[in-house]
Parts: C-alpha cells; sequence; structure tokens
C-alpha cells in the first residue's frame, strides 16, 4: 500500500531538496523537515496504553507508547531522516542497516546491522531518502523480517514507481509512505527529475 503524504510544507520543502543550488547544510535541515512532517501520519496509528500523571493541580489521565518504534535508517542516506523522527518520538530506538547499490549490477549489497534484540514485536521504520529501483527496500525487508520484525513501515522522501511496485510485489503486507511519487527511473537508475544522491547532497561528497 502505497501513501503518499500531502501537505503544503511538505512540497515546500521537496522543492529545496530537489533544487541542485541548495547548500549541503540546508539540504539536510530540509531532509530534517520533511522527516519531522512524515513521522506524524506514518506513526498515526502506534498503540498506546494508559499511563495517569499528576499535574501541578490534580490527577490527569494520560498515556504512553506500549512500545517504542525502533527507526532503522539505511546508511548513509537515511541518517538524515533520524533527527527528525527522534524530534517527534525522543523515546525512539535505532538500529543501523548498512547497504550500497553496486553501480554496475544496481543490485544492493549489505554490510553492516545491528538488529535490536529482544525487540522483534516492535513498529520498525524502516528509513530511507530515495526509493529507486526497490532493490534495496527489498533486501533491507527481508533482512528484518527474516530477525523476526512483523510490524515494518517503509518510509522515503521520493518514490519511483517501479520501486513501489517491487516492494509491493515482494512485500506487500509493508507500507510504504513517501512525500512524492516521481515520474521513473533513468537508464542508471536514477529517480527522474529527483534530487541526486540524498547522500551525497547531504554529507557534501558530490
Amino acid at each position: 500500500m502505497l501513501i503518499v503524504v500531502e501537505h503544503p510544507l511538505v512540497k515546500v520543502h521537496i522543492a529545496t531538496l530537489r533544487d541542485k543550488g541548495t547548500s549541503v547544510d540546508q539540504f539536510r535541515n530540509t531532509l530534517t523537515a520533511v522527516s519531522r512532517l512524515l513521522a506524524y501520519p506514518v506513526l498515526d496509528e502506534l498503540p498506546i496504553e494508559r499511563h495517569d500523571v499528576t499535574t501541578p493541580l490534580s490527577e490527569s489521565v494520560g498515556y504512553r507508547l506500549t512500545k517504542e518504534p525502533i527507526l532503522v535508517p539505511v546508511l548513509r542516506a537515511g541518517l538524515g531522516m533520524v533527527e527528525g523522527f527522534r524530534d517527534v518520538i525522543p523515546g525512539a530506538i535505532v538500529s543501523h542497516l548498512g547497504m550500497y547499490r553496486d553501480h554496475e549490477t544496481l543490485k544492493p549489497v549489505r554490510y553492516y546491522s545491528n538488529f535490536p534484540s529482544h525487540r522483534d514485536d516492535h513498529p520498525f521504520l524502516l528509513l530511507d531518502p530515495m526509493l529507486a529501483t526497490g532493490g534495496s527496500a527489498v533486501d533491507a525487508l527481508d533482512y528484518l523480517k527474516h530477525e523476526g520484525a512483523r510490524d515494518i513501515r517503509l518510509v522515503s522522501v521520493i518514490a519511483a514507481p517501479e520501486g513501489v511496485h517491487f516492494v509491493s510485489t515482494r512485500h506487500e503486507d509493508v507500507p510504504v509512505f513517501t512525500a512524492q511519487l516521481d515520474t521513473g527511473l533513468d537508464p542508471r537508475g536514477y529517480i527522474i527529475p529527483g534530487l541526486g544522491d540524498a547522500g551525497d547532497r547531504q554529507f557534501g561528497t558530490l
């Protein structure tokens, strides 16, 4: 299931991310801002439980999350989405997943992971700004499910129809959230019009 988050501020931020004249710092800050906006619809159905509190004047009904979410940024581009989500859920656990795309085969190569033990029943948010071919996303979802994760949501900023389709055919139970569905992929597997390489642009390694 694809959910495109429609919000005026999201559209404004996407334009800033696309602009090749956007500086490294501005790109990184804008990616955080978009991620913060995406967090609310992504987290809309998180389970909560009653947790009453004492105010300065009386007792009050309160709530807390039943299980804190696990953020899984795909290194390195996904790191730029973590701060925005942690602004919304400061108690979130971060579990890193290192992957890169072989530029010859366009296949994902996994080189690092640290799945949080004894938390496979928590909600998992897989964070990657660009959902292009879908190869890396599918490999990451395969890994998370192999480790026992059952409640997973894939979150991107820009997505290509090819990537969304590939994920839905391999993991139809995983909802895909994105801020923008673009036209498609070029022959090299890059999203058009896209925003370039999200990792390079936020870390200045152009």
